[in-house]
């Protein structure tokens, strides 16, 4: 696709008209058309800061600049390479700290990159296929084979991970992302699914029911992202960190 169609494509996905993306890059209306309908060449420059003002993601402005002739400008460097000690780091730390409820980073398609001890209650049961490497996240909880069965609300929570998966693939157009949804949204679910997530009494977040030695138990969860990234690896690390959502899931746990 010519780096004008993918301008226009990431603009169209933001739901912004060619006036309001040039009040915001501060740039004319007629400039921008011309980019987009390829009338006018994009600099390196230009590039980079429409990229930054249609807010997408590291991997794909590399994208946009080789579409349009210029090297890439971030890097995406394995996480066991030197300059990445102080990431790792920095995530071993959050995980450790966290004990001892369980916490876990995954990648931009939800393949887990490291974990603490706490979430091998998340295991348990799982069949071995699921725990090959790359682990996924999302089809360990939702497959019939792995977390499903032991979730006592599977029908909200599914649809809680689905709804937050879709909104991923429209911000990022990530075609993975896409095939991943179209995967986990055919397993099947015996469980009603709302349309609308709305709270009960007492709720204030969609909440992960799971039994676990016959007990169940409930959590909450919260999402971190590193601030600021510039490398394209730590750009789509999130850490997803599970808290007690009842004082006795609590007392389970600090028990463990």
């Amino acid at each position: 696709m010519p780096v004008g169609e993918m301008l226009r494509d990431w603009r169209v996905r933001r739901r912004l008209t060619q006036l309001q993306l040039a009040n915001r890059a501060g740039v004319s209306t007629r400039h921008l058309s011309f980019l987009e309908t390829g009338r006018a060449t994009p600099s390196r420059e230009m590039l980079l800061h429409l990229a930054e003002r249609l807010d997408v993601p590291l991997r794909e402005r590399n994208v946009l600049l080789v579409a349009s002739g210029y090297a890439p400008a971030f890097p995406e460097s394995a996480l066991d390479a030197p300059p990445m000690a102080a990431v790792t780091a920095a995530m071993r730390q959050v995980l450790a700290g966290h004990e001892p409820y369980p916490a876990l980073v995954v990648d931009r398609l939800w393949n887990i990159v490291d974990s603490n001890a706490a979430c091998e209650m998340f295991l348990a049961g799982a069949k071995p296929h699921l725990l090959e490497p790359p682990v996924n996240a999302l089809r360990l909880t939702l497959h019939p084979e792995g977390m499903a069965p032991r979730i006592a609300n599977l029908g909200e929570w599914r649809a809680h991970l689905l709804r937050g998966l879709a909104r991923q693939v429209a911000a990022t157009g990530d075609g993975d992302l896409a095939r991943l949804y179209d995967e986990l949204r055919a397993y099947p679910c015996d469980r009603p699914e709302p349309d609308v997530e709305t709270p009960g009494p007492g709720q204030f977040a969609v909440p992960l029911r799971i039994g676990h030695d016959g007990r169940e138990l409930a959590f909450v969860s919260t999402l971190a992202t590193f601030g600021t990234p510039l490398d394209v690896t730590v750009s789509e690390l999130l850490i997803e960190s599970f808290f007690p959502a009842d004082a006795a899931t609590a007392q389970v746990l600090r028990g463990r």
